[in-house]
């Protein structure tokens, strides 16, 4: 296995995915939730952004190429996706939201995918798969997105503990920063799109 590809990866794959970032978008999502609720989005987010990654890494240029998609393409949906949860936890429309279906948006969106498996990192993976050479590489660049993803919910998991300190109040406040947040990437996200289409003729 070569070890500096399995870092490469990594360190890769830890910039564009952010997990420290994450943390205040997941607990705007499910600070008042019951503990079971938190524990069990904890894990279901990188579990279901393992599974794209995943996905992505055996057959991505093939998908893409087989619904002629670009990255672009992809960046401009996961702006747009992150952009409508932004408005929501900016506006508060979130917590009125029924019980089953936050669930299932903190376990697949925003967290699952754009957030965490979202347009870069899906590209880097691309990337890295076309530029391996030998089970070797393919080891390295497995090991490192596993990696990432353990990371990921270490994160989550023991994020919930700041909720006790936060308190009510300080959950609203973080969902109303997490959303500026949010819509900060979204638009960057846009901004790359139209950038890369424009590039790409």
């Amino acid at each position: 296995m070569d070890v500096t590809l399995y870092l490469t990866v990594l360190v890769t794959l830890f910039v564009i995915m952010d997990p420290p970032g994450a943390i205040p978008v997941f607990l705007s999502l499910v600070g008042r939730k019951s503990k079971e609720a938190r524990n069990r989005a904890a894990w279901q987010a990188p579990a279901v952004s393992l599974a794209v990654i995943t996905v992505f890494a055996v057959g991505g240029q093939a998908i893409l190429s087989y619904l002629h998609i670009g990255i672009p393409a992809l960046q401009g949906a996961g702006g747009l996706l992150l952009l409508l949860i932004a408005l929501e936890l900016l506006t508060g429309r979130s917590a009125n939201q029924p019980q089953g279906a936050e669930d299932v948006n903190v376990a697949l969106v925003p967290l699952g995918t754009p957030l965490m498996a979202g347009p870069g990192a899906i590209a880097a993976v691309i990337v890295f798969v076309a530029q391996s050479d030998g089970v070797g590489d393919h080891v390295a660049i497995a090991l490192a997105i596993l990696s990432m993803h353990l990371i990921l919910f270490l994160v989550l998991r023991f994020s919930t503990l700041l909720i006790r300190i936060l308190g009510e109040s300080g959950i609203t406040l973080l969902a109303r920063i997490a959303g500026l947040l949010l819509a900060a990437i979204a638009v960057q996200l846009v901004a790359d799109s139209v950038r890369g289409f424009i590039a790409g003729g």
